[in-house]
């Protein structure tokens, strides 16, 4: 029998306690907010602007022995350097698929 009890017992106290939360919460938002609001903050008189270009990578020396992080440049991350044209290379048909993208890949 308190097997059956015990369970009963915590959710009607959970149930309660739930109801007044609720009731609580509602009280609040009926008062309103009393705190004042804060200073705006000033609107930036410049508009955003935004560049648009291509980066290429830093070429990684080819010596044949394996690079660890601390040898590469950068402290590990790549560098790169603005591409030399800003336009994005063509997709060619057959050449290439994304991943999950169903295309042959390299044939």
């Amino acid at each position: 029998m308190l097997v059956g009890i015990a369970p009963f017992a915590v959710g009607l106290v959970v149930v309660v306690a739930l109801i007044l939360a609720v009731a609580y919460g509602i009280r609040l938002r009926s008062r309103g907010d009393s705190r004042p609001s804060g200073p705006v903050p000033p609107h930036p008189d410049e508009p955003v602007v935004y560049e648009s270009g291509r980066r290429e990578p830093d070429e990684i020396p080819r010596d044949g022995g394996r690079l660890l992080p601390h040898e590469l440049k950068e402290y590990g991350n790549t560098g790169s350097r603005p591409a030399e044209d800003d336009e994005a290379p063509k997709w060619s048909e057959g050449s290439s698929g994304g991943f999950g993208s169903g295309g042959p890949g390299r044939t």
